[in-house]
């Protein structure tokens, strides 16, 4: 099965969402994490807290001249996590807080990424405690 441009770009965001929160101090614990109603793309922690991150990727090839400051909420990666992804967000959380034994502190937050790949340039923007 081939994957798809989309795919492609979601792929290479979640890489670059992960360098991103190396850097600013994020331990990951895991990507990807599915379950049959959800998928969490990367799990990490920060001091005591589980972080559970949800990452949208924009691509500016498929948006030639739209930035985050000049573009409508429809083109803002942020934006396109809606509340039926924060609820499966939300219990997949709870799953793997549950099947990891784990009794911390843990939030939703979500890492917005913003993508030229003729540039080899990317933004990224965090989003904590989105729900």
């Amino acid at each position: 099965m081939a994957i798809t441009a989309k795919k492609r770009v979601g792929n290479l965001g979640e890489s670059i969402a992960e360098k991103y929160l190396l850097r600013k101090g994020f331990k990951i614990l895991a990507r990807n994490y599915r379950k049959p109603w959800g998928e969490i793309d990367i799990i990490a922690e920060k001091g005591s807290v589980i972080r559970f991150i949800e990452v949208k990727t924009v691509s500016r090839e498929t948006l030639p001249g739209v930035t985050r400051e000049n573009s409508g909420p429809e083109y803002r990666a942020e934006e396109l996590v809606h509340e039926q992804k924060l609820r499966k967000l939300a219990r997949t959380a709870e799953i793997y807080m549950h099947d990891h034994r784990l009794d911390a502190d843990y939030q939703i937050d979500a890492v917005a990424v913003y993508l030229s790949t003729r540039e080899r340039k990317a933004r990224c923007f965090l989003y904590e405690q989105i729900l």
